[in-house]
Order: C-alpha cells, then sequence, then structure tokens
C-alpha cells in the first residue's frame, strides 16, 4: 500500500512538474509579453485620459468662446432664520436655470461656499439679468424675492455674482461684476 502510494504521489509530483508554469517551454517569454503588452495598455490609458482633457477644454472654448461668456455665480450671507428653498435666473427675460436646493448644498452656501450657476454665451451689448429666489423664513413663513441688473457685456467673458442676503429685514438679491 505504501509503494502504491509513494507512486501514486510520485506521479502525481511529475505532472505537476510537468504542467507548472515555469517549466513549459516559452512561459518566461509569454510572461514577458504579457508585461510589454500591460505596459503598452497603460500607456494607451493615460494618453485617451490626456486627449478626454483636451477636446474637453475645447469643447468648452468652442460651446463658450470667451468674446461671449457670461458665467453667474451665487453667494448666500444669511443667518439661522432664513432658508433658500429655490431660485429662478432669467437673462434677457428667458429662463436660463432653476435650482433648487438641498440642505447640504444649502450648509456649504451658508459656509462660505459659492455655486456657479449658469454658464452660457452673450452676444456684446446691453442685457437683463433677473432672479427670483424662494425660501422660507425661521417662523415658516414662505417668501419670494425679486433682484435684477443691467449688465453690459464687451468681449471679455463676464462674471456676475448674485449675492443673496438675508441680515435683518428679510432676503434681498444683489448683483455685482466680478
Amino acid at each position: 500500500m505504501r509503494k502504491f502510494l509513494a507512486r501514486v504521489f510520485s506521479a502525481f509530483g511529475l505532472f505537476l512538474a510537468m504542467t507548472a508554469p515555469a517549466q513549459q517551454p516559452g512561459w518566461v517569454e509569454d510572461r514577458q509579453e504579457l508585461q510589454g503588452i500591460d505596459d503598452q495598455v497603460q500607456t494607451l490609458k493615460k494618453e485617451v485620459i490626456e486627449i478626454n482633457n483636451e477636446l474637453s477644454l475645447l469643447e468648452e472654448k468652442l460651446l463658450f468662446p470667451s468674446t461671449t461668456q457670461i458665467a453667474v455665480f451665487v453667494s448666500l450671507e444669511a443667518g439661522p432664520d432664513f432658508r433658500l428653498d429655490s431660485l429662478e435666473l432669467k437673462v434677457d427675460d428667458q429662463v436660463v436655470a432653476q435650482y433648487i436646493y438641498t440642505f447640504r448644498e444649502l450648509e456649504a452656501l451658508l459656509n462660505g461656499g459659492v455655486q456657479r450657476l449658469h454658464t452660457g454665451n452673450l452676444p456684446s451689448g446691453n442685457h437683463r439679468i433677473a432672479a427670483v429666489i424662494r425660501g422660507k423664513t425661521a417662523g415658516g413663513d414662505s417668501f419670494e424675492q425679486t433682484g435684477d441688473v443691467a449688465v453690459n457685456k464687451d468681449v471679455d467673458p463676464k462674471f456676475v455674482e448674485m449675492r443673496i442676503i438675508a441680515a435683518g429685514g428679510g432676503p434681498r438679491v444683489t448683483f455685482r461684476d466680478w
């Protein structure tokens, strides 16, 4: 019985030795070839990511050329007695953005964050930007406040900050150029 088991284990060991990757002819070359292919794939991935980034920048430049670009940002200066629920932005009487705020977004704005609400194209000249904000006061009363401003767009990009200030006598909307 011992001889039989010894022969079985010996045959099994011989089988493993014959089929082991290190013993197969050409295994080292195949492994090196696979490693080379893997390196090439990684290099291609990096190049594709770089090309994608360049295409994104080019797309932004084509869609929003600097001569016609306008961006509107939102900031919030408020105390705990005010909650902003939503806002609507109009440029030249056309609604260009509507936004409903989550609790986390409000926290970010209250902690000094600034939100890019709209990026678009405007020809040079005079334009009107208007905003309607909606929310609640600490007492649970709903409110709606409107603010507007005339802007002069020239050939440079235009950046406008919409400030929502809720200190003292209720919320108000102001605008300023950046």
